[in-house]
């Protein structure tokens, strides 16, 4: 298996598994947010990107550097 395969692969997870993997972004920074309060914003900015990347399939088009 090559690179392109794996990517191939995770590109048909993603799409198959949306949801679920949004949901997992969603309790991984919940729980980040309970042991790094102090960066709440921050964590929910990246949880954000991260799920802005898997709903475009990783090709986010829009805003630039905000």
């Amino acid at each position: 298996m090559d690179l392109n395969d794996l990517s191939n692969k995770a590109k048909d997870a993603m799409n198959e598994h949306g949801e679920k993997l949004e949901g997992g972004v969603d309790k991984a920074a919940e729980f980040a947010k309970d042991k790094f309060g102090d960066h709440a914003d921050t964590i929910d900015n990246a949880a954000d990107k991260a799920k802005d990347f898997l709903g475009g399939g990783g090709d986010v088009q829009e805003g630039g550097n905000q």
